[in-house]
């Protein structure tokens, strides 16, 4: 009896998911995240007002480009110094890069500052993807997957709302300051966490030669292609939104992040469950048909109501796919490069991400009636996704 009780607790605790570590790793996602995305619905202005409105388009690839560079690094780091290091990086530069906007007020400095800040998200994200692979049960990853995804979801919309009512309020300078806070409240939880790296090493200077088999792993592929398709329409949302959101009405320039956020925040639980249940590739495929319809949404009703609308759906779309995608990373990598292989999928977000900012600020000039045009590309790359993931398990069953 002694023995079956003594089972019983072990195979409770094996499927315990709701550390401390996880608690903690999870608020600091929702600080991090906050940090650095409270900015994004002034920055436009904030840049046109130091006179480099034609630069629009360079605040989020300028971002994405340094955030891209840092991730075979951060991976390779993650896999060798540990998980938390990388973590204590990113926080530590958007903290820096929070307190230096005020006083590099040239054009060109703060294009230097958002090539800078880029690193934060190419250091902290991946190490804590790891992090919460490292500590929760592998069968629950993708309901793990969805709930830190949430915590960082919510810092998404908390940030933005914030940041433009501080602005609203005070004065640009006070948002950068409040944007350092944030990220050094994300430190304080980072570094009460305990390292879960098993054979961690200390820091050399060869760590950071990085050959061409390092730089991305094969076999999370895949998951990077679908990602960077799916990834596209964030780079528009996050250049163009703050003007359309303005264009149709609202004063607030974040509402549209606030509300998509929370239309994650519903989904992102019960959708990493069914990812464990029913598998990656199917939950993918019902939140790229529900970005397909955002993007058709927001382009079509050019009013309040439809960006509220199209906001809502892409909100759903993101909290499907997005656990999905990192669960999946996790499956298709190896367990001593967990690392590398979310790493992979980084640079095909922040790739996707920063291409999806470029081109249509490129395009987009600050001309209002360009905008449905760009969402309409974006709704194509939707649909793209789905047709790429229809062929891999095509192969699949062809194979097997």
């Amino acid at each position: 009896m002694a023995i079956t009780k003594g089972k019983i607790q072990s195979t409770r605790a094996s499927n315990r998911m709701y550390t401390p570590k996880f608690i903690l790793i999870c608020l600091s996602s929702l600080f991090f995240s906050a940090s650095y995305n409270m900015l994004i619905p002034e920055l436009p202005a904030y840049l046109s007002s130091l006179g480099g409105a034609q630069y629009i388009g360079l605040i989020i690839a300028l971002f994405t480009l340094t955030a891209g560079i840092s991730r075979p690094f951060s991976g390779k780091l993650t896999d060798t110094i540990g998980r938390k290091p990388v973590m204590v990086i990113g926080a530590m530069v958007c903290l820096v890069c929070g307190c230096f906007y005020p006083i590099l007020t040239t054009v060109y400095g703060f294009l230097l500052l958002r090539l800078l800040h880029g690193f934060s998200t190419g250091f902290t994200p991946t190490a804590t993807s790891t992090f919460v692979s490292d500590v929760v049960p592998q069968k629950r990853l993708g309901e793990a997957m969805g709930i830190q995804g949430m915590a960082f979801s919510i810092g998404l919309a908390l940030g933005p709302a914030l940041g433009s009512l501080i602005k609203l309020h005070f004065s640009y300078s006070t948002l950068f300051y409040s944007s350092s806070v944030m990220a050094f409240l994300a430190l304080l939880l980072i570094v009460n966490l305990k390292e879960t790296l098993p054979k961690k090493q200390s820091f050399k200077w060869n760590l950071l030669r990085i050959s061409r088999k390092e730089i991305i792993a094969i076999e999370a592929l895949p998951a990077a292609v679908v990602t960077f398709l799916f990834y596209l329409s964030l780079g528009v949302i996050l250049t163009l939104i703050p003007d359309w959101t303005e264009a149709v009405g609202f004063a607030n320039k974040g509402i549209f992040f606030v509300v998509f956020t929370v239309s994650s925040l519903v989904v992102r639980f019960i959708a990493g469950k069914f990812s464990d249940h029913y598998g990656r590739t199917k939950v993918i495929v019902v939140g790229l048909f529900l970005l397909f319809a955002a993007m058709l949404c927001i382009g079509y009703f050019s009013t309040k109501l439809g960006l509220l609308l199209g906001s809502i759906v892409y909100g759903l779309s993101m909290g499907i796919v997005s656990p999905a995608v990192n669960a999946w990373v996790i499956d298709l990598s190896k367990p001593e490069q967990k690392g590398r292989a979310i790493a992979t999928m980084y640079i095909a977000l922040e790739a996707g991400i920063g291409l999806g900012a470029l081109l249509s600020g490129w395009y987009y000039q600050e001309t209002i009636s360009k905008i449905p045009i760009i969402m309409y590309y974006c709704a194509i790359f939707a649909i793209l996704g789905i047709g790429y993931i229809f062929l891999l398990e095509r192969n699949y069953w062809t194979n097997n």
